[in-house]
């Protein structure tokens, strides 16, 4: 009986001390625990393709096409590349390999509103301008386009960066037709032809007048003529 005792308490002890042995496990920052064993990391660009054991070391694969490790580790998968959406207003600044993530940047005309570790996860189409307002500030690939109103006696149709003044019609010699609005310029056209309408009537009026005196005087000369015979 003391026998059997013996030998029970100290399959115990072993039992106690491995569960506290691999508690107590520390493995080196270069290394990562499985079970009770600490193996070493594989390198960037690299995944686990079997973990070592007290027999073996363990081995690595590169990381697959569209995957890509950036650090040291233990794992059996590498991580997926980011796709860079065009539907999310991004296109690729730098191209994923097998030991970077892929960087994203906004398209033309976009502006990034999410960021994370530096890549641009989405990003929007900048501020159309309204008619009758300017681009006070041009958007950029982090910040949106502000717009400002135009004042009074200036327009823009919402693409000009600056307000623009209306015409002066007098200045150039020019009749106004329409006057200027936030949205619009002046309308301007040539002077109106009332004077010279009156001046071709004044001509024609005289002449018509000249004509009746000399048919006058024709007539009056002949009938002159006729008594004096």
């Amino acid at each position: 009986m003391c026998s059997k005792s013996f030998f029970l308490n100290l399959h115990i002890e072993i039992l106690l001390m491995k569960v506290f042995s691999q508690n107590s496990l520390t493995c080196h920052p270069a290394e990562y625990q499985i079970g009770n064993e600490c193996c070493p990391m594989c390198p960037p660009g690299s995944r686990v393709k079997t973990d070592c054991t007290e027999f073996r070391s363990r081995s690595c694969l590169p990381c697959l096409e569209g995957t890509y490790m950036n650090h040291p580790a233990g794992l059996k998968n590498c991580f997926p590349c980011t796709n860079c959406n065009t539907g999310s207003g991004l296109k690729i600044k730098t191209s994923c390999t097998s030991t970077s993530d892929t960087v994203c940047k906004p398209l033309e005309g976009f502006y990034c509103i999410d960021v994370k570790d530096k890549c641009c996860m989405a990003a929007q189409r900048h501020k159309h301008c309204e008619p009758g307002q300017y681009i006070s500030k041009k958007g950029t690939a982090s910040t949106d386009t502000e717009c400002s109103d135009c004042t009074d006696g200036t327009f823009s149709d919402g693409t000009f960066t600056s307000c623009q003044p209306h015409t002066q019609c007098e200045s150039i010699n020019l009749q106004l037709i329409r006057p200027g609005t936030a949205t619009t310029d002046a309308q301007c056209g040539e002077h109106s032809s009332n004077t010279t309408v009156t001046v071709i009537s004044v001509v024609v009026s005289l002449l018509l007048i000249a004509a009746v005196v000399v048919f006058i005087f024709i007539k009056r000369s002949r009938l002159t003529g006729k008594i004096c015979v």
